[in-house]
């Protein structure tokens, strides 16, 4: 049974350093809209490319115009956070119990 829980452990840690990964994508796309971009820099078409699907759908979930601030960048940071501490946390205890 080691083998299993060390599989899920596997699993977790992919998941973990890909949501870790996301979430600096996430930032960095926050911090570089605050210039004004070039919107044909390849790493710019990249960033939006990534993100913006995500950005959409929590931007058409939670409705907040008229502020003046995007605040579909914060939303998805803290679910991040919260998948890490919960999600993340779980699935580790249970590749723990199958050792």
């Amino acid at each position: 049974m080691f083998v299993i829980g060390n599989f899920i452990e596997a699993i977790v840690r992919i998941i973990d350093m890909g949501l870790t990964l996301y979430m600096w994508l996430i930032i960095i796309r926050a911090l570089i809209s605050w210039v004004n971009p070039d919107p044909y820099n390849p790493i710019i078409r990249f960033l939006y490319s990534v993100t913006e699907p995500v950005l959409y759908q929590v931007r058409r979930l939670i409705p907040i115009k008229g502020l003046g601030i995007d605040f579909a960048p914060v939303i998805v940071v803290l679910v991040i956070v919260f998948l890490q501490t919960f999600l993340v946390r779980t699935m580790l205890q249970i590749a723990v119990n199958f050792r």
